[in-house]
């Protein structure tokens, strides 16, 4: 069965939002607010005389030297800017009030959708405020009570080390698990025995952008060479490899499946299929394309692996296998997807169609108790379909509401299994399916301390610049009005084919409690409506993203939901850019922005760690027609001295291995120097922290208080308990 977590790795990820909590808010004037800004004294950020030619165009670079991480001098700014952010932060009257009332409301047990295996469910749970969600299992027996199976609190005293996958041998003798610290990219492997949840020797270090998958008593993963300490965070991440490690054995003894040394920017990732017939190798050379070998391991003839799917320009993924024949969802020629059965005796021959392309996008396919489930994008949301192997339609698996659910699948001999729905408003909820009757009952629900009933969503549509018809989902408080006076938390991604959902958070709750509004526009460049809507906001048709988001916030003014002084924007990740550019092209529409771990030169992201695969995605400077556009853009290069910007909080994780701290640092010292106006820019940089994925409870805490301090200070609001 294929699994997309290896791929998701590499992009520059949304992942979260941020999350959530409540009060009640009064305004004051935009005027009052800025008279009791803070002074602030920034730091004379040294330049110096660093400059490249792209193309007979020379582009000055003049703090370079805030790319080496690792220096003296950049640990000093690193130091310097955190203490003024800081003291800057602890002057607003509300932080702490924010803080303590986002500790209240994250404070409930959170519960994740179980998974069947052997004679256990194992499903994660924290209690509350635990910094990381711990491994529970439970017996199938009646009235057996959940056991730990394992903590990752225990491995860190801070909580920044985090449990990433953990995939079981098909014999349910084995656990294999990873484990990630201070938020980096890089990992550790680790088994242990099942039965007596004891941790074995095995130890498997430095991997990178890897699933693991089990074949008899071994696994398959994917790693690189060992770094140097020094460059470890920035290095450009080459020469990707696939082992197999036998349990029991140490690393050095792993067997090399797979190594291109004639390919150094490409990723590979090893799958098997749940009979453990066919071993599967995706190749990929950035975060969009990929093409797909295989060995029959039951053929002792076939030695090599085979080709199945050639070539990088479409998205193809092995769903499983069906006997002899792969079922393969891809976009070729279906840019909405389609479901097709590709024999392995004859793959370049015709191949079987078993899911057609629909007008909603098919966004993942899984399979369990010998069904097909098929998830579709309708506007965003979410619809679930079941169908037999030969791809008929059984039933629509009917879900609460317009959200996003998650988790349909399991095993072949599964009768049941569990999956998760979850909106802006409502928290995760759990459902246990039973596939033979298509009956769901209500399995989990969390319990917090807001009343849902009380908040609505809604979704608008506009038209962007071009024409295009752009969804916006708008979340808030019932009984608003539409006196162009609200503050507004705008949100968006829009790249690498990842669709932004309704999805649940705390931290955005907290918002609409206070009486903002949050509102999450779908842009082009991602996943929503398929292939077209993803290549409409690529390469020169990035302007595209941010088009669509200007006009959002176009409409929300047009149509009196508010106004420029009460309107912030925030975006992750290439969401970070996002707002890096919106914020050079138009600083005056908006009040305040958040840019946050933002690629924010586009110029020379390629160069460090992984960014080398989002060239797929954007273009590269290398080449010359692509560096012309890429300029226009690249929010680093367009800030512009003279020029008052929005109130401005640039915040980064000193361990982010993904995009690199050095783009908020170089924009953050641009903007504190070319800035005119009155308002603020910051940059909060988070220590023992990477690109957000594991971060423990406690500093998403304190970033939600940070952000939410900055904004609501910046846009005139105060807090009332």
């Amino acid at each position: 069965m294929y699994n997309l977590n290896a791929i998701m790795q590499r992009l520059p990820a949304l992942i979260f939002t941020f999350i959530n909590s409540s009060l009640l808010l009064t305004t004051m004037s935009t005027a009052q607010a800025q008279s009791q800004q803070p002074g602030i004294a920034y730091p004379q950020t040294r330049k110096t005389d660093v400059s490249d030619n792209y193309h007979g165009t020379t582009i000055a670079d003049p703090y370079r030297w805030l790319e080496d991480d690792n220096s003296p001098e950049t640990k000093a700014w690193v130091k310097e800017q955190n203490t003024i952010t800081q003291n800057y932060l602890a002057k607003i009257p509300f932080r702490d009030s924010i803080k303590n009332r986002l500790e209240v409301l994250w404070n409930y047990p959170k519960t994740a959708a179980p998974d069947h295996r052997g004679n256990y469910l194992y499903f994660y749970k924290n209690d509350g405020l635990q910094n990381q969600a711990v491994l529970y299992r439970q017996a199938t027996t009646p009235g057996a009570k959940p056991e730990l199976f394992i903590d990752p609190n225990k491995l860190s005293a801070d909580g920044t080390t985090a449990l990433g996958t953990v995939q079981f041998s098909k014999d349910g003798k084995y656990a294999a698990y990873l484990i990630a610290k201070a938020g980096s990219d890089w990992q550790q492997a680790h088994v242990m025995d099942v039965a007596t949840k004891t941790l074995l020797p095995d130890s498997l270090n430095w991997l990178k952008f890897t699933g693991l998958s089990w074949r008899g008593d071994g696994f398959y993963y994917s790693r690189y060479d060992e770094p140097t300490e020094a460059s470890k965070l920035s290095k450009k991440n080459e020469f990707h490899k696939i082992y197999y490690h036998k349990v029991g054995t140490s690393q050095d003894k792993d067997v090399l499946i797979h190594a291109d040394s004639d390919h150094p920017l490409r990723n590979f990732s090893a799958s098997v299929t749940e009979d453990e017939r066919f071993l599967l190798l995706s190749a990929s050379e950035g975060t969009s394309g990929n093409e797909i070998w295989f060995r029959d391991m039951k053929n002792p003839d076939q030695k090599e692996f085979k080709l199945l799917i050639k070539g990088f320009e479409y998205e193809p993924n092995v769903i499983d296998n069906d006997g002899d024949k792969l079922l393969v969802i891809t976009n070729e020629g279906a840019p909405n997807y389609k479901v097709e059965l590709i024999d392995t005796k004859n793959p370049q021959g015709p191949r079987k169609l078993i899911i057609p392309e629909r007008k909603e996008t098919l966004v993942h396919v899984g399979t369990g108790g010998g069904k097909l489930f098929a998830v579709y994008l309708q506007d965003a949301a979410n619809r679930v379909y079941q169908l037999d192997y030969a791809g008929h339609l059984e039933r629509e698996i009917k879900l609460p509401g317009i959200g996003t659910a998650s988790g349909f699948g399991g095993k072949k001999e599964d009768k049941e299994f569990y999956y998760t729905f979850n909106s802006y408003v409502t928290p995760a909820l759990i459902y246990k399916y039973e596939i033979t009757n298509g009956h769901s009952s209500l399995y989990f629900k969390p319990e917090l301390k807001f009343d849902p009933s009380q908040y609505e969503t809604k979704q608008v549509f506009f038209n962007s610049k071009d024409g295009t018809r752009i969804p916006m989902f708008l979340s808030y408080k019932k009984g608003i009005k539409l006196n162009g006076n609200n503050p507004v938390f705008l949100y968006g991604y829009g790249g690498f084919n990842i669709p932004l959902t309704p999805s649940f958070s705390v931290s955005n709750l907290f918002f609409m409690e206070q009486g903002g509004i949050f509102a999450q526009v779908t842009l082009r460049g991602g996943a929503e409506y398929g292939e077209e809507w993803h290549k409409a906001g690529m390469f020169e048709k990035k302007q595209n993203v941010f088009d669509d988001f200007i006009g959002a916030a176009e409409f929300l003014i047009k149509e009196k939901y508010t106004n420029t002084s009460k309107l912030a924007v925030h975006g992750r990740s290439n969401g970070g850019l996002l707002i890096g550019a919106v914020m050079t092209q138009r600083p005056d529409l908006f009040r305040v922005a958040i840019p946050t771990v933002g690629v924010l030169d586009m110029l020379r992201y390629q160069n460090f760690t992984i960014g080398w695969a989002w060239g797929v995605e954007y273009g590269t400077s290398d080449k010359e027609d692509q560096f012309r556009y890429l300029i226009k853009y690249s929010p680093l290069h367009n800030l512009k001295p003279g020029t008052s910007y929005p109130a401005t909080m640039v915040t980064t994780g000193d361990h982010d291995d993904r995009v690199v701290p050095a783009h908020s640092f170089k924009f953050a010292a641009t903007l504190q120097a070319d800035n005119a106006g009155p308002n603020p820019t910051l940059i909060r940089i988070d220590t023992q922290a990477g690109h957000g994925a594991g971060k423990p409870t406690g500093k998403l805490i304190e970033e939600s208080a940070d952000i939410w301090a900055f904004v609501m200070y910046n846009l005139g609001m105060h807090f009332k308990n």
